[in-house]
């Protein structure tokens, strides 16, 4: 291995380091709460050193988020692929299940993208297309149904597409009369694992995975999946 390379390996190792020790701050101080020093005395490393891999908080709170959308993103991904393409609701399931999973497996990287904003934090648009994985994987699935003739793309009529700003629908490859339905599913999805996740229907729901799963065949309808 060339010096460069070995640099470079060094670099990556502690960045990994960096980004693990920044993770496990979430869990016990909050994203808010999320310090480059913290960080440095934990790893045994100067601030001045931390600093050289990232320029300040936010930049390693935008690593910490694009990680987050990108596992999530990954889990949803591997679940629905599992599935043969032809069976459009089982497809659209697994994907849903998936990312309940992953949300009950990392609950502080969840809240860190789907919780609280974080005060003086503006996410720049490199967590745009991590953050959309989910929501495109969804739509892929809605588009098939409508490309294969399942369901009906006009569905509300062409009036419809007006309450989604003008191209989101097409750029995802959606027909536009669609489109409400699949946000509306969308926000449904997260709204159901937010509740669960953030302990707002615990005392209310009795099961919560067999209610999750009625859940998502209620959006699944609303997206008139056959």
């Amino acid at each position: 291995m060339t010096a460069a390379g070995a640099r470079a390996r060094v670099r990556a190792e502690l960045t990994r380091e960096i980004v693990e020790s920044a993770r496990r701050q979430l869990a016990t101080e909050g994203a808010a709460g999320l310090s480059l020093r913290a960080v440095a005395r934990e790893l045994g490393m100067a601030s001045s050193a931390v600093y050289r891999y990232f320029s300040s908080r936010d930049e390693l709170l935008t690593a910490l988020i694009i990680d987050a959308y990108d596992a999530l993103g990954a889990a949803a991904e591997k679940a629905e692929s599992a599935v043969p393409r032809d069976d459009l609701r089982g497809r659209w399931r697994a994907a849903c299940v998936a990312a309940r999973e992953w949300a009950l497996a990392h609950p502080h990287e969840y809240a860190l993208v789907y919780g609280s904003p974080v005060p003086g934090y503006a996410a720049p648009q490199d967590t745009i297309g991590p953050a959309s994985r989910v929501a495109v994987l969804l739509c892929r699935v809605v588009s098939d149904a409508a490309a294969a003739g399942a369901i009906d793309p006009e569905p509300d009529g062409a009036a419809a597409a007006a309450l989604i700003e003008p191209g989101v629908a097409e750029g995802l490859g959606l027909p536009p009369g669609l489109g409400p339905r699949v946000v509306a599913a969308w926000s449904g999805l997260y709204g159901a694992i937010g509740f669960e996740l953030f302990g707002q229907t615990h005392g209310v729901v009795a099961d919560h995975a067999r209610y999750f799963d009625a859940t998502v065949e209620r959006l699944a309808d609303l997206v008139l999946l056959p």
